[in-house]
């Protein structure tokens, strides 16, 4: 259903479904014109269907007060081009809210960090249609500023190189990065758990030792 904010994928979905079923005609072409040299009755009769049944169900998808304003003689393009005009944003305020969205984001951890980086690129890719475009340079800073303190050591490792990365070989590398986190907190915690049980036993063999001396006595 068309609401405020999602004008565009609306208007994506709404032009795939006649697509998919054949109807988009009045979408693809203008009305034919019948002139006396040539009959387009076939054509026009195709077309007008098409129109009206492409305003069907765009109807089906709309608030109801705008559906008043659908006549019967209306063309769909004309009609997306008068709901656009009521729906579209303003682009800068859309912009200035992705690229806040963009710049505020912090990766936590407890996530997949290469679909926490996709969503960055999808955030540039918004703001890219928008007319602001965010170089490769500057998106892969964004995301090494955006990481956690524990990876640390990998941005100091980036930034001393020569080597540029492009977002693909960053997110290579943040995979594996994360991996070798992840395993060096397991054996950490493994080796932690090992040495208090080596403790616990010691303590408690300590312990009866010094009960067992007790009864000798």
């Amino acid at each position: 259903m068309l609401n405020g904010t999602n004008i565009k994928v609306w208007k994506e979905v709404v032009e795939i479904v006649p697509g998919c079923m054949d109807l988009n005609l009045a979408l693809r072409t203008e009305r034919p014109i019948s002139t006396p040299e040539t009959s387009n009755e076939v054509k026009i009769k195709k077309w007008d269907w098409s129109n009206r049944m492409c305003l069907m169900i765009m109807k089906r998808s709309i608030p109801e007060a705008f559906r008043g304003s659908i006549s019967k003689g209306q063309s769909i393009k004309k009609f997306l081009e008068e709901i656009e005009q009521y729906f579209v944003k303003n682009e800068k305020a859309e912009m200035s809210n992705l690229l806040a969205k963009l710049i505020s984001m912090k990766y936590k951890g407890k996530g997949n960090i290469r679909e926490y980086i996709m969503e960055m690129s999808n955030l540039a890719s918004k703001l890219k249609s928008l007319k602001l475009e965010l170089g490769e340079d500057l998106l892969v800073h964004l995301v090494l500023i955006s990481l956690p303190a524990h990876f640390g050591q990998f941005k100091v490792s980036y930034n001393t190189q020569k080597d540029k990365w492009s977002l693909n070989e960053l997110i290579s590398h943040c995979v594996q990065e994360e991996e070798r986190l992840q395993r060096d907190r397991t054996e950490s915690a493994h080796l932690t758990s090992t040495s208090q049980n080596k403790k616990r036993k010691k303590t408690k063999g300590t312990t009866e030792g010094t009960s067992q001396q007790k009864k000798q006595k």
